[in-house]
């Protein structure tokens, strides 16, 4: 019998990992999860998986880690002084992310995050809209597609990736141009569109299933999930290159120095949306696939054998090979206290 989240993987995906000295945060909200995966050494990987009901985007800034859950959005920081002495596991980590902030925003189905000028940008799916993360509200609506009529909780468009240039909100995935509730459903194959947010202008149409965005070195990549392409648009004339075609749902992306890690996910059986998608008729798995930006040559693949079907969003870690995370439900975090110099477990003497 297997082990809960067994994963399978290309042997050089842990010397990479080694050499790189970073850590995978991968997000899956069917299993409940965010896992960490790093290298345990050139020739083997480790996880840590922890619950975070319906994880869904992520977001890493220097010592910050945010995290979309089903109703909330959980902001943890580093606290690297108590990575060594941490009770449970001592000697373990070099890291260690503990809770610092809960924002209750209600179910709003957020998707993509990222850490802006402003404070945490989020794309609020349901309400058709991007929205700051804050104190004061739910969510503070900030940016409309000009199509979308009004701020209600239908998922008009479905809302779904954001890029961000110069720290602040520039381009934006929907997988439909509808102003009718769910009305991006007609058309999941050829509907979907990629917007510049500073303008409004809609770049490019008639996409299959755009999600992720990201600028990378000047250019904008993106993945295709009903075909299971990362790709890149040219945002002039709204065409784009396919740069490798990948064995799952693709969704999640995130790049350190020269590499791509990509989340692919199983299609739902019961899903009649996506049953028939183009990329349901190749053999799928869930995991990540690794591709190589400078040449677009994918490197390898980890595979899970279970517990995981379905991936959302993937956040490198940078600069450190085994980090610890504690969720807001494990009662270790509660003895966590850290100030501006000093950090401490609750019962130190």
């Amino acid at each position: 019998m297997t082990t809960p989240f067994s994963c399978t993987y290309t042997p050089q995906i842990s010397e990479l990992l080694w050499q790189l000295n970073c850590t995978l945060a991968i997000s899956t909200y069917q299993a409940g999860k965010v896992i960490l995966v790093s290298a345990a050494g050139p020739e083997s990987l480790v996880q840590l998986p922890r619950n975070f009901e319906k994880a869904m985007g992520m977001a890493v800034e220097g010592s910050r880690l945010a995290i979309a859950t089903k109703e909330e959005v959980i902001v943890l920081a580093n606290a690297p002084a108590l990575a060594g002495s941490y009770p449970p596991q001592p000697h373990t980590y070099d890291a260690l992310f503990v809770p610092r902030a809960t924002y209750y925003c209600g179910e709003i189905d957020l998707h993509d995050l990222a850490w802006g000028s402003k404070g945490l940008w989020a794309v609020n799916t349901r309400f058709s809209c991007l929205t700051l993360i804050n104190e004061h509200f739910s969510f503070e609506p900030v940016w409309q597609p000009a199509f979308i009529s009004d701020l209600t909780p239908d998922d008009r468009c479905h809302l779904n990736g954001l890029a961000m240039l110069y720290n602040e909100p520039d381009i934006v995935t929907a997988l439909g141009r509808s102003d009718e509730p769910k009305g991006w459903r007609e058309n999941v194959l050829e509907g979907g569109i990629v917007m510049h947010v500073p303008t409004g202008e809609i770049l490019a149409t008639q996409l299959p299933m755009p999600h992720s965005p990201r600028w990378y070195d000047g250019k904008l990549y993106m993945l295709f999930s009903a075909t299971g392409e990362l790709a890149c648009l040219d945002t002039s004339s709204g065409k784009y290159d396919s740069i490798a075609r990948l064995p799952g749902f693709a969704r999640g992306m995130a790049r350190y120095q020269d590499y791509l890690f990509i989340g692919l996910s199983k299609i739902r059986e019961n899903a009649s949306t996506f049953r028939n998608l183009p990329v349901a008729s190749q053999e799928l798995f869930s995991g990540v696939a690794i591709v190589q930006l400078s040449t677009g040559k994918t490197i390898g693949f980890i595979r899970y054998e279970n517990s995981v079907e379905e991936l959302y969003d993937i956040q490198v870690i940078p600069g450190f090979r085994r980090p610890g995370l504690l969720n807001h439900i494990r009662p270790e975090h509660r003895l966590a206290l850290v100030t501006p110099t000093d950090a401490f477990w609750k019962g130190d003497e």
